[in-house]
C-alpha cells in the first residue's frame, strides 16, 4: 500500500466506515494504519478512538457552527471536521498544525473545493472555544452515549448508571495475566520491576496485574515465551469460577480470540480442551495464541446453536459459554460499540443466547459445570436470561453466583478495575 497519505483524511475515512457503514474499528484500523508511515500508526489510533469516544460532543459542536450538515458524498468531510475539532479539544497537537493538516486532508479526499469551509468552521470554533466548551459539557451530549443506551442503563441501574457511563468514557487500563506454568504472579512482577515498570495485583483474580502505564507487549518480560498474556481482569474471572481440572474434557464455546482457552490450559495443562467459534477469521487468533503459549487444543469452526454438527453427541465435564452479547461492558476498550449497536439488537442477541444455552446444555455431563459469561451490563442478557433458563430446567442448579431472584454476578466497568462482565455458574443435577 502507498505511504504518506494525509493522516487526518485516513482518520476521517475510517470513522465514516464505522459510523455510516457499521464496520468494526478493530477490524479496519490495522489496514488503515498500513497506508501511513509506521510512526503515524499510534496517532491514527488515538484520533479514531478519541473521535468515537467523544462523538456526541463533536456532533453538538458542529451543529452550533454549521447551518446544515454535510450529506451524501460530502459526508466524509463532516468527519474530517470532527477530526480537526478532536485535535483542538483533546490533544496537545499545536493548533496551527492540527488546522493545516486537517484542511489539507480535503485534497486527499478529493474534495479540495471544501478546504475553505473546513478552515472556516475550525477557525470559528477557535474564536468561540471557551463558550462552546462550557456548553458542550451540559445536556445529554456530556454523557457521550447514544440515547437508547442511556435509557436502558438508567432503567436497569438507577443507582449506578452514572458510574457506568463515567467508566465507559475512560481510557482502559492494561491488565496482564501471568502464566502460572512459568512463574507465580509475584515472581513475574519482580522481573517486570527490574525493567523499571510496575503493576498492581488484582485483589480477587490470582493471575491478574494492572500495569501502572500501558506499554508495547515487546517490553513485557518473556511475552514471546508465553510467560504473560494481555487480558482484562474481568475476563480472567471466568477461569476461577469454571475451576477446570486436569484430565477433564472441557469446551470453550464462542472461544475467539482465545484468551480464555489458554487460561484454562494454564490452570489445567492436562485437560482436553475443545475451542469452538462461528467466525473462522477470529478463530485463527485462537491458534496463534495457543502457538505462542506452546499449548494444544482442538480448534473447530462451529455454530453454538447446532453443536451436533461439530461434536456429535459428545458430552463435556465443563463448558465455558462466553455468549455473543451487546459488549456494553467493554465500551471503554471499543468505543465504536456505542455507534455500531442499536436498541433493536438486544432482543435478537437475547434470543441467540437462549438458543445456544438450550442447544449446549445436553452436551454437559451430569454433575458437570457450565459457566455462562458475557461482557454485557444489560439485565436481559444476564440475570434475566439465567433466571428464565433455571425456570425451564429443573436439572440446573446455580452455584456460588447470586441467588434465585438475581442469579449470577454482575461486574460493572471500573476505572482502576476490570471491564463490565457477568458470570453464572450452573451445575447439572
Amino acid at each position: 500500500m502507498k505511504k504518506n497519505t494525509n493522516l487526518r483524511s485516513v482518520a476521517a475515512e475510517t470513522i465514516t466506515k464505522v459510523v455510516e457503514q457499521g464496520e468494526s474499528l478493530s477490524n479496519i484500523l490495522p489496514a488503515a494504519q498500513k497506508t501511513l508511515p509506521e510512526k503515524d500508526a499510534a496517532l491514527l489510533q488515538e484520533i479514531c478512538y478519541g473521535v468515537l469516544r467523544t462523538l456526541p460532543q463533536l456532533e453538538w459542536v458542529i451543529g452550533q457552527l454549521m447551518e446544515r450538515p454535510l450529506t451524501g458524498k460530502q459526508r466524509v468531510v463532516h468527519f474530517l471536521i470532527m477530526v480537526g475539532l478532536y485535535q483542538l479539544l483533546f490533544t496537545r497537537i499545536p493548533a496551527h498544525a492540527a488546522l493545516a493538516e486537517t484542511v489539507e486532508g480535503a485534497v486527499s479526499l478529493k474534495r479540495p473545493q471544501l478546504k475553505g469551509l473546513i478552515n472556516g468552521v475550525l477557525r470559528q470554533f477557535q474564536r468561540k472555544q471557551d463558550e462552546l466548551t462550557t456548553a458542550m459539557a451540559q445536556g445529554e451530549q456530556q454523557f457521550l452515549h447514544p440515547k437508547w443506551l442511556l435509557a436502558r442503563l438508567r432503567s436497569a441501574w438507577p443507582e449506578q448508571w452514572q458510574q457506568i457511563v463515567d467508566a465507559n468514557n475512560q481510557r482502559p487500563p492494561m491488565w496482564l495475566r501471568v502464566n502460572r506454568q512459568h512463574h507465580s504472579r509475584d515472581a513475574w512482577l519482580k522481573l517486570l520491576q527490574e525493567t523499571g515498570k510496575n503493576a498492581e495485583p488484582h485483589p480477587q483474580h490470582s493471575d491478574a496485574l494492572r500495569l501502572d502505564a500501558p506499554c508495547a507487549v515487546s517490553q513485557l518480560p518473556g511475552f514471546e515465551q508465553g510467560w504473560v498474556t494481555v487480558q482484562d481482569a474481568s475476563a480472567q474471572g471466568c477461569v476461577a469460577l469454571l475451576d477446570p481440572q486436569n484430565g477433564e474434557s472441557i469446551l470453550d464455546l464462542c472461544a475467539a480470540p482465545g484468551g480464555k482457552t489458554t487460561h484454562i490450559l494454564e490452570a489445567a495443562p492436562e485437560a482436553s480442551v475443545m475451542a469452538v467459534d462461528i467466525d473462522a477469521k477470529r478463530l485463527a487468533r485462537v491458534s496463534e495464541n495457543l502457538q505462542r503459549l506452546k499449548m494444544t487444543a482442538e480448534v473447530k469452526v462451529g455454530d453454538g446453536t447446532a453443536p451436533e454438527n461439530w461434536c456429535g453427541d459428545r458430552q463435556f465435564d465443563r463448558i465455558l459459554l462466553d455468549a455473543p452479547c451487546s459488549a456494553t461492558g467493554v465500551i471503554r476498550r471499543h468505543p465504536d460499540i456505542k455507534w455500531l449497536r442499536r436498541d433493536r439488537d438486544i432482543p435478537e442477541l437475547v434470543a441467540v443466547q437462549q438458543q445456544i444455552l438450550e442447544a449446549i446444555w445436553p452436551h454437559l455431563k451430569p454433575g458437570g459445570t457450565l459457566l455462562y459469561a458475557t461482557c454485557s451490563i444489560l439485565p436481559e442478557e444476564n440475570h434475566l436470561q439465567i433466571a428464565a433458563f433455571l425456570a425451564r430446567h429443573a436439572d440446573a442448579t446455580l452455584k456460588e453466583t447470586g441467588d434465585a431472584q438475581q442469579p449470577g454476578i454482575q461486574v460493572f466497568p471500573d476505572a482502576q478495575g476490570g471491564d463490565g462482565f457477568y458470570y453464572a455458574k450452573l451445575v447439572k443435577n
